[in-house]
């Protein structure tokens, strides 16, 4: 898990461009979604995360985000129920 405001905007690029960050999070709230999702883009910088990949957020107890991730969300949902 990298913490976006203990990485630079150009790394940050660089990182996504290798396909090294594939998705993002919510840090207070434990949500991960696409690095695409509308959600995701307006949390504040100092509460968004990056994972490399879903079984890192899923391993850090983070679920998947109800918008962009329906049906992960929905499996994650019938495991908490």
């Amino acid at each position: 898990m990298i913490r976006h405001d203990e990485i630079s905007n150009i790394d940050l690029r660089y990182r996504i461009r290798k396909q090294e960050i594939l998705f993002g999070g919510n840090r207070k709230l434990k949500i991960y979604g696409k690095l695409s999702c509308a959600s995701g883009k307006r949390m504040k910088r100092e509460n968004r995360v990056f994972f490399a990949s879903e079984k890192e957020a899923l391993a850090l107890n983070y679920r998947p985000c109800g918008h962009c991730m329906k049906m992960e969300y929905k499996k994650w949902q019938r495991k908490t129920n």
